[in-house]
């Protein structure tokens, strides 16, 4: 299948689209050996064979008084991409999830008649529907990971596919939650130990690490059996993370294995995202909380039309899990609703439901197979 040699273009714009990107140009290689890659992406990307002319670290900035700090570094990205393009000619182009950069890009690539596919839907759900029309004059395949999603964009006539979320395969424990417990420095009897999951990004760190470990003084203080996990994230340096913690609170890094140290949680605070996802599918309850900057909230504020962020109750289409967000991500709050959820363990048959909702395993080669049709 796919013998022809082709080219294909592939954008990501920060860690979670690259995870997804290259497992998918892992998935196209098998079904079409002779295709080749290039684009914007990280080392996830280039590990499995894509030529970056520009890394993610160029990109990977979020809330709009962010972008609009960078916005002369990632026009430069921008401007590089359509130079390549125009050397280049691919048979196609990929745009991995970040919206306000990759649907410019596909206007863009439209005009140079060059078939675009959009892989990690933008989150139109949340903002504007009417958007979809115009993405529907830029985007000629459109892969979404929820069901909900394909019913949205198949209302405006879209080609649309569901494949299911990747992170259905991604979910393996590789250590026991004893190991993990032991392998920091915890307890593993007779406690009860509650996951801290501040982020990925350093300003994610410098917004929810204090206040969370805010939340984890006042649990600890209502009961000195419970301890603190918290995950670190491969792009944060653990210096920064180390130099936060208090000496009198029961808390260790964990740095291996995201699953494995997700498992050894029996409750966790987690920042909004895809990692609310994974704490879901480990069945881990859990509080979500998210600050930004004050302008992106007001913005965001008066956009967003649905009434959660966190991605469990958005793809349960109710609340399963309590949201605190902004104003409400205060560490009172926080420790209230995490004394809730150890109290009533009902919230994990909610989170055993998600699985069913999220898809099979193999969506990675369901949408590389789509890929290749419209490649050839």
């Amino acid at each position: 299948m796919g013998t022809q040699k082709k080219h294909i273009l592939i954008i990501a714009g920060e860690a979670s689209g690259d995870t997804r990107a290259a497992e998918l140009v892992s998935a196209i290689k098998i079904l079409s050996p002779n295709t080749s890659f290039s684009g914007v992406g990280g080392d996830g990307m280039r590990a499995c064979g894509v030529t970056l002319f520009d890394h993610i670290t160029s990109l990977a900035v979020i809330g709009i008084v962010e972008v609009l700090k960078n916005i002369g570094r990632i026009k430069k990205v921008f401007d590089n991409i359509l130079l390549e393009v125009d050397k280049q000619k691919p048979d196609a182009a990929i745009l991995v999830d970040y919206p306000g950069f990759n649907l410019r890009l596909a206007g863009e690539l439209k005009k140079r008649s060059i078939k675009v596919i959009y892989y990690v839907s933008p989150q139109v759900w949340a903002w504007r529907e009417g958007r979809i029309d115009r993405i529907k004059k830029i985007v000629d395949r459109m892969i979404v990971f929820f069901p909900f999603e394909k019913e949205l964009y198949a209302r405006h006539g879209m080609n649309v596919d569901c494949v299911g979320h990747p992170l259905v395969d991604e979910i393996h424990i590789t250590r026991q939650a004893i190991d993990v417990l032991k392998s920091i420095g915890l307890k593993t009897k007779d406690a009860v130990t509650i996951g801290l999951m501040p982020g990925s990004r350093q300003k994610e760190i410098e917004r929810h690490l204090p206040v969370m470990l805010e939340a984890a003084k006042k649990l600890y203080e209502q009961d000195h059996r419970r301890q603190f996990l918290l995950l670190k994230a491969p792009t944060i340096p653990r210096d920064l993370l180390e130099g936060a913690l208090p000496s009198e609170l029961p808390v260790k890094i964990y740095e291996g294995n995201s699953h494995d140290g997700i498992n050894a949680m029996d409750a966790a605070i987690v920042a909004s995202g895809t990692a609310t996802l994974e704490t879901a599918l480990l069945n881990v309850p859990m509080v979500v909380i998210y600050k930004t900057s004050w302008l992106t909230y007001a913005i965001a504020k008066n956009v967003i039309k649905i009434p959660y962020i966190g991605l469990v109750n958005v793809v349960a289409g109710k609340k399963i899990v309590p949201e605190l967000i902004q104003n409400d991500c205060h560490p009172t709050l926080i420790a209230q609703n995490v004394e809730s959820i150890l109290k009533d363990p009902g919230m994990i048959d909610e989170l055993q439901k998600l699985r069913t909702i999220l898809g099979a395993p193999g969506a990675s080669h369901r949408a590389a197979a789509i890929v290749v049709e419209e490649i050839n």
